[in-house]
């Protein structure tokens, strides 16, 4: 089979298809910077409308004696769902709100989409496992396999947008994790040479933009949350809670006593500075000291067989030749 697929197979066109696929990624390498869009303006346009939603809120809650004011997702098919199925309850909000809000997704309405696609998937997964193992591999397995399938099918379902929903929440933290060091580093300057912690966060939100949007659009979001909320030392502890990183939380625990007990910020600043670029240096220092075993079958399996043929071919050539 495979030498006649290999007599049909033209080294000409082989090379042909090659140099095809190259200069495709060549193009394509050349031309994905200027195809990107602003990612930091977007994402700083829908901090701009949170920004307007916490002001109408709080305008509200002064009006009505509320301390807090939910936005109302539109009465459309996914609400319907929601609410007609109490799908708040069964699949426990508080949980996916608090993942949705570490993703980066805010609003009721995204909230409402997610508990809905959750409630969707597993009937539409189930449903083309189903089609397709009646369909492609009908005369090969058995209608109680073709059962199982599909309940396997309905579970993954069921799981698959949690387990995408995390996958972006670890994509996020791990940006802002690369960057709050730095961050950290500005925000010690900036309080040091005499701005408030607003203006501080503000400048800093804009020279760590270019790093990573999502710590931009977390500390841009504080700073509204400073503010319109009458408590301050809920817009530190929102911003804990919002990106769920340890590193992250201790800062906030120093802004919020400096708050409360009105001792130095610049102080507890550098501290948790040097800890964050000890912190960094010690995980640079583990990622090097676990190469040489990652190396080690790479070297084992490409790099040892080479040097061999190399030094042990010329010997074998002689050997052959002489016979």
């Amino acid at each position: 089979m495979i030498n006649q697929i290999w007599h049909f197979i033209q080294p000409e066109q082989v090379v042909t298809i090659l140099v095809a696929l190259s200069a495709f990624a060549t193009v394509l390498t050349i031309a994905a910077p200027y195809l990107q869009g602003d990612r930091l303006r977007s994402r700083m346009k829908s901090v701009a409308s949170e920004r307007d939603r916490l002001k109408a809120a709080q305008r509200a809650a002064l009006a009505v004696g509320e301390g807090r004011l939910r936005d109302k997702p539109r009465a459309g098919l996914a609400t319907q769902l929601v609410e007609g199925l109490n799908l708040r309850q069964l699949m426990q909000a508080e949980g996916s709100r608090a993942l949705l809000r570490q993703a980066g997704y805010r609003t009721e309405r995204h909230l409402v989409t997610f508990l809905a696609i959750r409630a969707v998937a597993p009937l539409i997964l189930g449903i083309i496992v189903f089609i397709y193992s009646s369909t492609i591999f009908a005369d090969r397995i058995s209608p109680t396999m073709r059962l199982a399938a599909t309940l396997i099918g309905v579970v993954g379902g069921f799981y698959l947008p949690i387990v995408f929903l995390k996958n972006m929440v670890q994509r996020r933290q791990e940006s802002i994790r690369r960057a709050w060091s730095d961050a950290l580093d500005l925000l010690l300057i900036c309080v040091e040479s005499g701005m408030s912690i607003e203006a501080a966060l503000q400048r800093v939100s804009r020279e760590i933009g270019s790093q990573s949007v999502p710590l931009a659009e977390e500390l841009t979001l504080t700073n509204a949350e400073l503010s319109y909320l009458q408590d301050r030392r809920k817009a530190f502890d929102n911003l804990g809670k919002r990106t769920g990183l340890s590193i992250v939380k201790s800062v906030v625990t120093s802004l919020i006593q400096s708050e409360r007990y009105g001792t130095p910020m610049g102080h507890a600043l550098r501290v948790l500075a040097q800890e964050n670029r000890d912190m960094r240096m010690s995980d640079a220092e583990k990622k090097a000291a676990a190469l040489p075993p990652k190396l080690t079958v790479p070297m084992v399996l490409f790099f040892l067989p080479v040097i061999f043929i190399v030094i042990l071919g010329p010997s074998a050539i002689l050997v052959l030749g002489a016979k």
